[in-house]
């Protein structure tokens, strides 16, 4: 008998142990960060005192909060950073207090702060939107450097709005 134990305990797998334990592969493979050289975390621009500059393309949209950003005929703008240097992330914060955040570890782009913005306002009909139109952003470091300042409108390009509107009230009187 006792031979016969002996070689059992040789057999078992928990004595002998087995070639790659999960715990053994788990060691060392903590996933590198995914952002993109040459872009910041806004916090760090803070603390070197780094400026920020806004993409001016954000002024010409003539965006409407309420529409996805993928209608917006200026494809190549969307694709720009919103901020110069890129930052990982940034609030944008409305004037009636409202704050949404958007990110990005690539760099925050225009369509991914548009994208934050319409995330909260794509339920909201027109008219229950005092001011509807996307006028641009402001840095205003004074009073927050890791926050921009969401400027708002009545209404977009003229010539385009008023049109509009024109066709839908003709379409529903027929």
């Amino acid at each position: 008998m006792s031979a016969e134990t002996a070689d059992l305990t040789k057999v078992d797998s928990a004595v002998s142990g087995l070639s790659s334990s999960p715990t053994e592969e788990k060691k060392g493979h903590r996933r590198a960060s995914s952002s993109a050289a040459g872009v910041y975390n806004i916090n760090d621009l803070e603390k070197e005192g780094k400026e920020l500059q806004i993409a001016k393309e954000t002024q010409k949209l003539n965006w409407k909060l309420n529409t996805s950003p993928a209608t917006l005929d200026d494809k190549e703008a969307l694709k720009k950073y919103l901020t110069t240097p890129p930052v990982k992330k940034i609030d944008l914060h409305f004037p009636l207090g409202l704050e949404v955040t958007a990110r990005n570890l690539k760099g925050v782009t225009i369509k991914d702060a548009l994208d934050a913005i319409h995330k909260q306002f794509k339920k909201k009909a027109d008219d229950e939107l005092e001011l509807p139109v996307l006028a641009g952003f402001e840095w205003d470091k004074e009073e927050s450097w890791t926050r921009l300042i969401v400027h708002q409108k009545k209404e977009g390009a003229p010539s385009s709005g008023g049109k509009k509107k024109d066709k839908k009230k003709e379409t529903y009187d027929e």
